[in-house]
């Protein structure tokens, strides 16, 4: 089952997306500029391999729901989100203010 559903966070619009797989879920919030996900992310492989893209994006461990993800701290973050402000600790919603 996939879940879509709308977030508005201090007047900005974005996106939360929620995948039931086979013993997991994938949980992505996504903007105009970045997105924030579960710990399926794989920061690394976006600052090495795909560096040139400068994606802003951070990871969440542990997040069951989207809701789960917008309050947790970010675990791993690109190169990308770090140019914006975007921290290790930094909480999922907090990431998405400073990605509007």
């Amino acid at each position: 089952m996939i879940d879509v559903q709308p977030i508005t966070i201090d007047g900005a619009l974005y996106q939360g997306v929620s995948v039931s797989l086979p013993k997991t879920t994938l949980i992505v919030i996504t903007g105009k500029t970045g997105y924030i996900m579960c710990g399926a992310l794989d920061v690394q492989l976006l600052n090495n391999k795909l560096a040139d893209r400068d994606i802003v994006a951070g990871k969440a461990v542990g997040v069951r729901t989207i809701d789960d993800l917008l309050e947790a701290p970010l675990a791993e973050v690109t190169v990308g989100a770090e140019k914006r402000g975007i921290h290790v600790g930094t909480t999922g919603r907090e990431a998405l203010r400073k990605m509007a």
